[in-house]
């Protein structure tokens, strides 16, 4: 897994798609910070956490997009798919991959957070909860763009499909919402991604968020190899 992960995380900065997507966080990040916090003298930084939730839900099917097409673009997927190594191993070692690459995006957050306590007191834990929510959320997208790659070998539909899987999954929310009371309604609240990842935002942390969180992800990662088991024995 670990010499998977090595190349995969290589591979991000020997082409310019590492680079890319990591200057298009922080150009982002940093715009919005100034728009929702610099300019207008405000210590609540939630609007900025909030638009980088909707960036990151574009721009992580970028980052992810060529995980697996590209090896099955290129026929070299045979040649990882019939090495000694667990399917598992190798799904989990790109995942690595591209999580930390998000994952040295996410880091900038919490930097915001001390720029305004030079100026003024601040309240960490909405701070720390927007930055925990990322990470889990980003997660998730990074899972679900790794299964969709999975399936195509052209890297455009990979990450035009993971973008609407991520908004079928947070659309869950609104559709929860427009249902009437009932069990129903019930069932689909307690599995609504969006609104375990405002908790969190919102200072909330339980284990059970926590687990759930960590149980999609696993899901997916679960859906991709199950993807290459039935490539690997075509």
């Amino acid at each position: 897994m670990f010499s998977i992960f090595k190349r995969e995380f290589r591979a991000y900065f020997t082409s310019p798609l590492g680079y890319v997507f990591l200057a298009i966080f922080y150009a982002f990040s940093g715009l919005f910070f100034y728009i929702f916090s610099l300019s207008i003298g405000s210590t609540d930084i939630s609007g900025v956490f909030l638009m980088m939730f909707i960036v990151l839900m574009v721009f992580v099917p970028l980052l992810t997009m060529r995980l697996l097409s590209e090896d099955k673009k290129q026929k070299t997927d045979q040649l990882i798919l019939t090495a000694p190594v667990s399917l598992l191993s190798i799904v989990m070692g790109k995942f690595l991959a591209a999580y930390a690459i998000f994952v040295i995006g996410v880091a900038v957050m919490p930097v915001y957070g001390f720029v305004m306590s030079t100026f003024t007191t601040i309240s960490w834990l909405p701070i720390w909860g927007n930055t925990v929510g990322l990470l889990l959320i980003g997660g998730i997208f990074v899972s679900v763009g790794l299964f969709v790659s999975s399936l195509t070998e052209n890297k455009m539909i990979a990450a035009i499909g993971s973008f609407f899987v991520n908004l079928m999954i947070l659309l869950m929310n609104t559709l929860t919402s427009a249902l009437p009371s009932g069990i129903f309604k019930d069932v689909l609240a307690s599995v609504s991604v969006y609104s375990r990842y405002s908790e969190i935002t919102n200072g909330i942390f339980s284990l059970s968020s926590l687990i759930f969180f960590i149980s999609v992800i696993f899901i997916f990662l679960f859906l991709t190899v199950r993807v290459l088991e039935k490539r690997r024995w075509a």
